[in-house]
């Protein structure tokens, strides 16, 4: 199996937020609401709560019978604790969406969070040549979901 991460460098968006630390990662770990911000998704989650290490959910993407899934597993699971960052690593499961998600919170003195989320996406039976494409779309799309999912 080919190394994708080799392939394309992962996406990377910072965000800051006036939110708590715990408040942040309680908002970008609801797998159910990723799915309310991204156009045309809605997300699954497989696994009974809570969410932990092996915790599954599947993003289906689609309008009418063209859709695609992205299956996620739940590899790193590493909530913040009092002063510390958190960090959860999705790694994608599925025949279309390949690659992995980490999303890490950090706090900020005196107060407020900064995230950043990395992602190497790979879609399948695109060529290297779309690697720049696929990275700029993500890089919007997330974008705008990280924004949703912590506005307050």
């Amino acid at each position: 199996m080919p190394d994708y991460h080799a392939l394309m460098p992962p996406i990377r968006i910072v965000h800051r937020t006036r939110l708590p630390v715990a408040e942040a990662w309680s908002r970008l770990t609801d797998w159910a609401r990723h799915g309310a911000q991204v156009p045309f998704t809605r997300t699954t989650v497989e696994t009974a709560p809570p969410t932990r290490v092996g915790t599954r959910f599947t993003a289906r993407t689609g309008v009418g019978r063209v859709t695609f899934d992205d299956p996620m597993e739940v590899t790193v699971w590493r909530p913040p604790t009092e002063g510390s960052a958190g960090l959860v690593r999705l790694d994608k499961r599925g025949r279309v969406v390949l690659g992995w998600a980490e999303i890490e919170v950090r706090p900020l003195e005196p107060s407020g969070t900064e995230v950043e989320w990395r992602e190497d996406l790979r879609v399948r039976g695109l060529g290297r040549f779309f690697d720049p494409v696929v990275a700029a779309a993500a890089r919007l799309l997330f974008g705008r979901a990280l924004a949703r999912l912590l506005r307050s």
